[in-house]
């Protein structure tokens, strides 16, 4: 019997050199209605309060999803290309990934993730667990650029099935949604897959729970970014001075996370540049938007893809979606 390897493949398609990403933060934060990519929330600490976050009762979209997954898997999978490549984007642990891997048989599994050295253990936890899986991972920002085309054709028999779980595409604003899509359908041969799952609306208050928890570890996440940043700009925020805020967004149909400053102040964000926040002015860190069946099945359809399946827990909070190429 093979063994696996101790260095899973790598390959990195980051695009901006670190300084550009560092004035991207910078600009992001001197604009008139300051915003934090939210990207800067997966530092250690940040990806430790995420998996505390999945597990709080308020947080329904991490059960609702994976009972989804857990009820209808192997009919999911039936419906899936023979011994596709599987492609978690944003793979973070793979621990969904781990879940489908009998169910789905995948000629080989590539990891997507913007952090190379989480990215790397992940894929050796996979191999050690599945000696005879050939695992590689692509250290990208895919939600900026998604470029596999190489890689994919390295086996052009097996089609490609894109895995992205966990309601994130909720975190691009509509149009961002869809020119992401398209990017997955380019990379779509006929016999490709999109295999993704998206929050659906609900009562305000069930959303705003989610995102506010009673026990305040969803403010203590989005707190933690202030750090991430003063590391990336030896900028000196002070975390104390600003307080978690999540609202829901009636017209636009999503979630707003905002930090919002508790008194006028000023933080040093680079070397010669300051920034002044007046109480109550707040930094966007978040957006996750909701929809119905309907609609996001049409912004599937917008981007190139038809939704050919798809599955929701009784309530309807949570949908997962199957798409091919139209």
């Amino acid at each position: 019997m093979s063994l696996a390897l101790d260095l899973p493949r790598l390959e990195t398609t980051l695009r901006l050199p670190a300084q550009d990403e560092r004035q991207q933060l910078l600009q992001g934060l001197l604009q008139p209605a300051a915003r934090i990519d939210s990207k800067y929330f997966y530092d250690d600490r940040g990806c430790e309060l995420f998996t505390d976050i999945c597990r709080l009762d308020e947080y329904y979209p991490t059960r609702t999803e994976a009972q989804i997954f857990s009820e209808n898997r192997e009919a999911i999978a039936a419906h899936l290309p023979s011994n596709p490549q599987w492609i978690d984007l944003g793979c973070g642990d793979c621990s969904k990934t781990l879940k489908w891997l009998s169910a789905v048989d995948p000629a080989r599994v590539i990891g997507v993730d913007i952090a190379g050295e989480f990215l790397h253990n992940s894929l050796s936890a996979v191999a050690r667990r599945h000696p005879q899986l050939e695992c590689v991972g692509v250290v990208s920002d895919f939600t900026q650029h998604l470029e596999l085309q190489e890689l994919l054709a390295e086996r052009p028999g097996n089609p490609p099935v894109f895995f992205y779980p966990g309601s994130s595409i909720g975190n691009f604003e509509p149009r961002a949604a869809m020119r992401f899509l398209k990017r997955i359908r380019a990379h779509c041969s006929a016999h490709g897959r999109l295999l993704i799952g998206a929050d659906l609306l609900k009562p305000r208050e069930i959303l705003e729970a989610a995102y506010a928890d009673a026990s305040g570890v969803t403010a203590a996440f989005n707190l933690n970014i202030l750090n991430v940043v003063n590391r990336e700009l030896d900028a000196d925020f002070q975390p104390e001075l600003f307080r978690h805020c999540a609202r829901f967004d009636e017209a636009h149909r999503r979630i707003e996370m905002r930090l919002v400053a508790r008194e006028r102040h000023s933080v040093r964000l680079a070397r010669h540049t300051r920034r002044h926040f007046d109480a109550g002015e707040h930094i966007l860190t978040e957006y996750s938007h909701k929809y119905s069946l309907e609609e996001f099945s049409a912004l599937l359809a917008a981007s190139g893809l038809r939704c050919s399946h798809y599955w929701t827990d009784p309530q309807a909070w949570f949908g997962v979606f199957l798409a091919e190429p139209a």
